[in-house]
């Protein structure tokens, strides 16, 4: 197997383990019963044109800024500017947020920088961002976000779902 082939296969994500968010107070129920599956947030981090990314810098300032991303293979692949880069090499671990507050979609953990020496990705993260953007990037740049956990709601606090991904 190739190098890439490892690396496009360690980026990919199974599906995660489902359970309830703990937000005490806010009535979110104890069952199972009525959670979300991961499909519901996959669908909206595919189609989602804005996603929010929120870093901390050495320090521990927020920072937060809307930017493209692509949705691809389990993994979200995207680019900011020098502050959020700067906060990056810091601190990898980021949360991103997609724009509405009824239906939310909420992904954290870690990113790293988007490489492809064997050319295994970038073409299908190109066209993905000709489809979705009618921009087609030159090269592979910008980040990878590797899932730690994500959480989800369309009828808080009915359906308040969160996932948890195994640390690879």
């Amino acid at each position: 197997m190739t190098d890439q082939m490892e690396q496009t296969r360690s980026i990919e994500q199974t599906d995660p383990v489902a359970d309830r968010p703990s937000i005490p107070g806010f009535g979110v129920p104890e069952t199972t019963e009525g959670m979300l599956p991961w499909s519901h947030a996959t669908e909206r981090l595919e189609r989602a044109k804005n996603y929010w990314v929120g870093t901390a810098s050495a320090d521990g300032r927020p920072h937060a800024v809307p930017v493209w991303a692509i949705w691809l293979g389990g993994a979200l692949y995207f680019g900011v500017g020098p502050r959020s880069t700067r906060n990056i090499e810091a601190n990898p671990r980021v949360t991103v947020h997609l724009e509405s507050g009824d239906d939310v979609v909420i992904v954290e953990g870690d990113v790293e920088p988007f490489t492809d020496p064997d050319g295994a990705i970038f073409p299908r993260f190109a066209e993905a961002m000709v489809a979705k953007y009618d921009y087609r990037p030159d090269e592979p740049s910008g980040y990878v976000l590797r899932l730690r956990a994500a959480y989800a709601w369309s009828s808080f606090p009915a359906d308040a779902t969160r996932w948890r991904f195994k640390e690879r």
